[in-house]
């Protein structure tokens, strides 16, 4: 059964995934909240924030398309080896895994949004990269390569910093840490953001905040 979640790829869209109730996956010890969500509701393409309950563990699957992940909290596991909060992980088309979590864990993933059988494979310990300036913030580069349109980075915003943006092929964004204010809102912690290409907006935080940005992923993704 197909179902459609903020399928609209032109409007702006922002979510505080704290207020959304968990809904159950395949799996009694998983649970997830689907952000946006086009083709069959087990497999579709679909971006969640996904809570694996202590001892939780997932049957053996495909990931076509690839899949994202960012580990928010606790650990992720697989056979490849145990990814604590901060983890980036991109697994192309091909890749197989059964996950599981010991402790329990939060994620931010993305699924059937990665096409293209060339694309790396990583697993990048966000916390051991430094920070690298742009234009009056900080950024830590995780995903980009030639011949794919999208690429992906961690920001760092000091307290009171403030910026005019613009995203020529659109963007998304989760709120890490912190908080900020743009024309149309104010935006806590696990608050997600899609802006529509040629967005644009005026960003100011009083307090600083921590941001994950994908740009240029509109290419790889399904209106409904």
């Amino acid at each position: 059964m197909a179902q459609t979640i903020h399928g609209d790829l032109s409007a702006r869209i922002a979510v505080d995934t704290r207020q959304l109730s968990w809904t159950a996956s395949p799996s009694p010890t998983v649970w997830r909240k689907r952000l946006h969500l086009v083709g069959p509701l087990e497999a579709g393409q679909v971006t969640s924030v996904v809570r694996f309950d202590a001892g939780a563990q997932f049957p053996r699957h495909d990931h076509p398309e690839g899949e994202e992940i960012l580990v928010l909290e606790g650990v992720f596991s697989d056979e490849q080896g145990d990814w604590p909060a901060g983890s980036y992980l991109l697994n192309p088309e091909g890749f197989r895994h059964a996950p599981y979590s010991c402790g329990g864990c939060l994620l931010f993933v993305k699924l059937r949004q990665y096409p293209g059988t060339t694309r790396r494979q990583l697993a990048v310990a966000t916390d051991t990269l430094a920070w690298q300036p742009l234009d009056g913030r900080t950024m830590k580069p995780l995903y980009a390569q030639p011949g794919f349109t999208d690429s992906t980075r961690l920001e760092h915003w000091e307290p009171g910093s403030a910026a005019r943006l613009s995203y020529p092929q659109g963007a998304e964004l989760l709120v890490l840490r912190g908080s900020f204010t743009d024309e149309h809102g104010s935006y806590g912690p696990h608050t997600w953001l899609r802006l529509p290409a040629h967005s644009a907006h005026s960003l100011a935080t009083a307090h600083g905040c921590d941001l994950y940005v994908k740009e240029g992923g509109f290419g790889y993704l399904r209106a409904g």
